[in-house]
C-alpha cells in the first residue's frame, strides 16, 4: 500500500479577515486553532468588526500584528501593506463575511484593507458568511454571492440555520470551526494552479456513513466500531468540488458539527436506511455505500423485554438472521448512467484483501469497490487516516494512498469522475 506525506498545517501561511458582523467574535477561537494545529497566522479587521472583537486579541492569538485600515499606508512600509499580505499568504481565510464586504469584493471597491488584500490575492480564498436572516435572503445579497460561488480561487460557505444574535431563527450563522479548518485542508490539498473548479457541478451525491443499530432486547444490541467519518467526509468533499450531496446516517461517533452544510438523513437501523435509500435512489448521480451495515437482525422487530444472560443464546441462534445485502440491492435497482462505490473492511495480508475484495465487488455488482485494511495501525474505523485499494470496474486494482479520510475521499471521488467521464466518452 502507497503511502505519502500527511496534511499537516504546519508552515502554512494563513492571513484571517475578520468583517462586521456579529460572528466576528468567534474568529479569535479560529485563529487559536489554527495556531494550535501549526498555521503561522496573520489577521486583518474591517472597521465595523473592530467594534466586536479586538485587534490586541487577534495580534496576541496569532503571534502576530492584526492589521486595520489605517497600518495600510504606513510610510515606513517598503511595499504596499495588502501586497505584501497578498503575496506572503498561502491561504486567505475570511470569517465571518459580512453583506457589505461581499459587495464591495464583488464589485471590486478596494477602498480599505481588507477588500484591498482579497482584489490583490490569487491563491485559495475561503469565505464563510454570516448575516441576518432578512439580509442573507435579500435578492442583492443573493446575487452577490452566486457571483462569487463562480470564483474560480474560492470556497464560498454558506451560513447555517440557527438562533441568530437578532434573537431571529433562521439562516445567517457562519460555519463551525469544523466546516472551516477542513475547507482549508482540502484547498490546500486539491489546489492545482489556485483554481478550484466545480467539477462536481450539476451531480447529485447520495452518501451513506456511519454504523446501524439492530436491538437485541430493550437493552442490548448489535452494532460495529464504525465512526462514520469517512463516509461524512466525502460527502463534504463532493460538496466543496460544487455536487448536491444527500447523507444517510446511523448513529455517528464524531462531532455533529461535521454535518453542516449537508442534507443529512438519520436512520437507526439497515430497515430504514434500506428506506431512505430507495427514496433518494432515483434522483442521483453518483452513490458511494459507505455505511457500516450491522450483519445480524431480528427475525420479527416487535420490541420485548431485557433477556436474562441464560435466554440470550438460544434468542440470538432462534431469532435472528442474516441483514440483506443493502449494496447489491442498491445495484440491481440502479437508474442508466449511475456511478456505485462501495466499501469493505478487511482483516489479512495485501494479497489476501485484494483478492476477498475482488470477489466481493464481482458479488455486489458495484462500479468501484474500496477495500480499507481494519487491522493495520492508524488505519479503518475510529482513525483520522484510511488507506487501501480500489478495486475498479475493469477489475484493476488502485492503491489508495494513505492520508487524512478527507485527502482518501478527494482520491475516490476523483477516481468517480474519471469513470464517468470515459463511459460518458465511451457511449458518444
Amino acid at each position: 500500500m502507497k503511502t505519502k506525506e500527511l496534511f499537516t498545517f504546519k508552515g502554512h501561511k494563513i492571513v484571517v479577515i475578520a468583517t462586521g458582523s456579529i460572528a466576528a467574535i468567534k474568529t479569535p477561537l479560529l485563529v487559536s486553532r489554527l495556531i494550535k494545529e501549526g498555521a503561522e497566522v496573520k489577521c486583518v479587521i474591517t472597521p465595523s468588526a473592530s467594534k466586536l472583537v479586538s485587534a490586541l486579541s487577534l495580534s496576541t492569538l496569532s503571534r502576530n500584528p492584526c492589521f486595520q485600515d489605517q497600518d495600510q499606508w504606513d510610510p515606513t512600509q517598503t511595499k504596499p501593506l495588502h501586497i505584501s499580505l497578498a503575496e506572503w499568504a498561502d491561504v486567505i481565510v475570511v470569517a465571518p463575511l459580512s453583506a457589505s464586504s461581499l459587495s464591495r469584493w464583488i464589485y471590486g471597491l478596494g477602498e480599505g484593507l481588507a477588500t484591498s488584500v482579497l482584489l490583490a490575492f490569487e491563491k485559495p480564498v475561503i469565505a464563510a458568511a454570516a448575516m441576518n436572516t432578512g439580509m442573507w435572503s435579500n435578492q442583492a445579497v443573493q446575487k452577490n454571492w452566486e457571483f462569487l460561488k463562480q470564483y474560480s480561487n474560492v470556497i464560498a460557505l454558506e451560513p447555517e440555520e440557527g438562533l441568530l444574535a437578532c434573537d431571529r431563527i433562521g439562516d445567517g450563522r457562519m460555519v463551525n470551526q469544523e466546516i472551516i479548518l477542513l475547507a482549508i485542508e482540502h484547498a490546500l490539498m486539491q489546489n492545482k494552479n489556485f483554481n478550484f473548479e466545480q467539477d462536481l457541478e450539476g451531480l447529485k451525491f447520495l452518501v451513506t456513513a456511519g454504523a446501524t443499530i439492530e436491538d437485541i432486547d430493550a437493552a442490548r444490541f448489535f452494532s460495529n466500531r464504525s465512526s462514520g467519518k469517512m463516509g461524512v467526509l466525502l460527502g463534504q468533499a463532493a460538496k466543496f468540488r460544487g455536487a448536491q450531496v444527500e447523507l444517510i446516517h446511523g448513529p455517528l461517533q464524531i462531532p455533529s458539527t461535521f454535518l453542516e452544510g449537508l442534507s443529512s438523513h438519520n436512520v437507526r437501523n439497515a430497515n430504514e436506511m434500506k428506506a431512505m435509500i430507495e427514496k433518494l435512489q432515483p434522483k442521483s448521480d453518483v452513490i458511494a455505500m459507505a455505511a457500516a451495515i450491522v450483519d445480524l437482525r431480528k427475525k420479527n422487530s416487535q420490541k420485548e423485554n431485557k433477556l436474562q444472560k441464560t435466554e440470550l443464546f438460544t434468542e440470538i441462534q432462534n431469532s435472528f438472521e442474516i441483514v440483506p445485502d443493502l449494496l447489491k440491492n442498491m445495484v440491481e435497482n440502479r437508474s442508466k448512467n449511475q456511478v456505485i462505490l462501495g466499501f469493505t473492511a478487511l482483516t489479512g495480508t495485501d494479497e489476501a484483501i485484494k483478492n476477498l475484495a475482488k470477489a466481493k465487488k464481482i458479488k455486489k455488482g458495484c462500479d468501484l469497490l474500496m477495500a480499507n485494511p481494519i487491522d493495520r495501525e492508524h488505519l479503518g474505523f475510529e482513525s483520522n487516516l484510511n488507506g487501501g485499494w480500489l478495486i475498479k470496474k475493469n477489475g484493476s486494482i488502485e492503491p489508495i494512498k494513505i492520508g487524512s479520510k478527507l485527502s482518501v475521499a478527494n482520491q475516490l471521488i476523483d477516481e468517480i469522475k474519471a469513470l464517468r467521464n470515459n463511459s460518458f466518452a465511451t457511449k458518444k
